[in-house]
């Protein structure tokens, strides 16, 4: 069974490309452009990762984290954090809240393969 992919992003551009290379590669993806939304898939659906922006309006990337990690029902559910924040602090933020993994705006397919494959431990090769 294709593994299932929660894209969280406020950005249509963003999701459009991480879904196309998701979907490429055989994984199911799901859509959510905020929190609140990305909030309600999770509770719903069993998701095996997700990728989640953490600049977005109404409720933060880190703040979904948080919930996602602060619920004993989806603690364990991966979360790999994809923005354009690059300092070390937000990284380090990023981290303390619980994210499995951090690629930075703007990637490439590989880079976004490879922290994938790294978090779903699957060791899919991405060259």
């Amino acid at each position: 069974m294709a593994q299932r992919i929660l894209v969280v992003d406020d950005n249509p551009d963003s999701v459009a490309i991480m879904r196309n290379i998701l979907e490429s590669r055989g994984y199911t993806v799901f859509v959510a452009a905020g929190g609140a939304a990305a909030l309600q898939i999770v509770s719903k659906e069993p998701l095996d990762l997700v990728l989640l922006d953490v600049m977005m309006p109404e409720m933060s990337g880190i703040e979904v984290l948080q919930q996602i990690k602060d619920n004993s029902q989806t603690s364990r559910l991966p979360v790999i954090l994809v923005t354009a924040k690059t300092h070390d602090e937000d990284v380090m933020v990023g981290y303390q809240y619980g994210a499995d993994y951090y690629i930075t705006k703007p990637f490439t397919a590989k880079q976004l393969l490879y922290g994938i494959s790294l978090v779903l431990g699957k060791g899919e090769s991405v060259g």
